[in-house]
């Protein structure tokens, strides 16, 4: 399992007008119901009033890969070039065979 921790930085007072436009967009819907996607889930951090932050989990490379191509997706870039300055993206990999106590 792949996992994206993406934390967006919006532009100063952009964070209502980028989660409007994602959920215009029903980028959220999309996502979830894309083969090897296992979460997609949008979070507001509590006492940061500019930044969005987004939980994705997929099965593996070939579902990210299918993700990325997704026209939902370049809507979301684009969305993204009009209302985020700044990005951190963190990914994690979960091997299959782990379990909650060796992970």
């Amino acid at each position: 399992m792949l996992v994206f921790n993406v934390t967006f930085k919006c532009a100063p007072g952009m964070r209502d007008a980028f989660l409007d436009g994602i959920l215009r967009e029903q980028i959220i819907p999309r996502a979830r119901a894309e083969a090897g996607n296992l979460q997609y889930d949008y979070f507001i951090p509590v006492g940061n009033d500019d930044e969005l932050f987004l939980v994705e989990k997929y099965r593996d490379d070939e579902a990210v890969g299918a993700h990325v191509r997704q026209a939902h997706t370049a809507k979301l870039v684009e969305l993204k070039e009009a209302y985020v300055s700044d990005m951190i993206l963190e990914k994690y990999e979960k091997p299959d065979d782990c379990t909650p106590t060796d992970c």
